[in-house]
């Protein structure tokens, strides 16, 4: 049998994935378990971690041998922070991969060690660190499952699994706007786009709108100058809340969002009296150092929300009413980004008509004729590409 050094040497160097590097991250599998020697997990990590950060080959053979997944899950539990540090490490960059979700989240206790209860998830064991105010990789926890939970289907998945947890989504939230949750510096700031992934389900999105407290603890994140992988997270939230056309309403006039929407995008641009006084008073008399969001997705995600509420006629009076026009018109003017000019654009063509001209109580309820709803389709279908 192989030494750790030895099966080092014949995976440092993968040219694809084959038989022989399958077999040999099967015989590192005894070197993973809680109970092995400190120095031969530590070389066996190393070996993996180094196959999932230099290629794809070497990801795709990990993710091809459950028995290494299972074990590295596991390794979240151990006593040791360098070995707890370096599964996560791995975890990170498997579930990066574009097929890192299905293989993780689809774990089957046949792959369990010996002698060794099965993890309820990888969910779960990384929510265990996360609400853990003592855990050093609460942070690599969060990043895990934010990879885990990219596309749609992995976030319905996500969410089956986070059920069958003692962890809730109101605690999650909770612990995401506390100044410092955790004890020993980790900042839990891709918990944000964990929770904006997660929103692409409907069934998160309506727990959130239960509770205006839940939205009102959500709103100061858009312009949290600390982190921006947290105010993105946080940006994206809001914007796929007010995909909900039933909700809009509710957004503009009880949660009144529209001014934590347009403050991001706001400059320190000087406007007469009169349209000044049509602004939200949080973006009345700005000083002179007011810089607008700094990241051009966040900026598309904020203009893309506004462009969401103005689905229906009483909140697009209102929105225009709130001089959003000339935010837009000043952001226009600055702008470099094609595609948030374009976001631009599309919400200024709709605040600079009348009513009359729109002729529609909801948006939605625009018929498009069949060809070109094709030809919008395989546009989105290239601009995701």
């Amino acid at each position: 049998m192989d030494s750790v050094p030895k099966l080092y040497e014949r995976l440092g160097e993968i040219p694809k994935q084959n038989g022989e590097t399958v077999q040999s991250l099967k015989e590192l599998v005894k070197f993973l378990q809680l109970g092995a020697r400190k120095d031969l997990k530590t070389i066996s990590l190393e070996t993996i971690l180094s196959m999932s950060a230099v290629t794809d080959n070497g990801t795709w053979a990990i993710l091809s041998v459950p028995e290494v997944l299972v074990s590295l899950v596991f390794l979240l539990q151990d006593n040791d922070a360098c070995i707890t540090k370096d599964a996560a490490c791995c975890l990170i960059n498997l579930s990066a991969d574009k097929y890192g979700p299905r293989e993780l989240l689809n774990l089957d206790e046949e792959y369990c060690p010996p002698l060794q209860t099965k993890p309820k998830s990888i969910v779960h064991e990384c929510f265990k660190h996360i609400f853990d105010k003592k855990s050093i990789i609460a942070d690599h926890c969060c990043m895990i499952l934010c990879n885990l939970s990219r596309d749609k289907d992995a976030a319905i998945q996500t969410y089956e699994l986070l059920e069958d947890s003692e962890f809730r989504i109101n605690d999650i939230l909770s612990i995401f706007t506390k100044v410092q949750y955790n004890e020993v510096g980790a900042n839990l700031h891709y918990l944000g786009p964990w929770l904006s992934n997660m929103t692409q389900d409907k069934r998160v999105r309506k727990f959130i709108f239960d509770s205006i407290n839940v939205v009102n603890n959500l709103l100061p994140y858009t312009t949290y100058k600390k982190s921006t992988v947290r105010r993105g997270g946080v940006v994206g939230v809001l914007r796929n809340l007010c995909l909900d056309v039933e909700f809009n309403e509710w957004l503009v006039f009880e949660v009144d969002i529209l001014p934590s929407l347009l403050l991001p995008l706001a400059g320190n641009e000087e406007f007469d009296d009169e349209d000044t006084e049509t602004l939200p008073s949080e973006l009345q008399y700005l000083p002179d150092d007011k810089e607008r969001e700094s990241d051009p997705d966040i900026r598309k995600m904020l203009v893309e929300a506004i462009t969401q509420l103005c689905t229906e006629k009483k909140n697009r009076e209102y929105i225009r009413d709130k001089g959003t026009y000339l935010i837009m018109r000043e952001l226009h003017k600055w702008e470099k980004d094609p595609a948030v000019l374009t976001a631009v654009g599309n919400l200024v063509d709709i605040l600079i008509r009348t009513e009359e001209e729109i002729g529609l109580e909801n948006l939605k309820d625009v018929e498009v004729p069949d060809d070109l709803a094709e030809k919008f389709s395989k546009m989105d279908n290239n601009d995701t590409v």
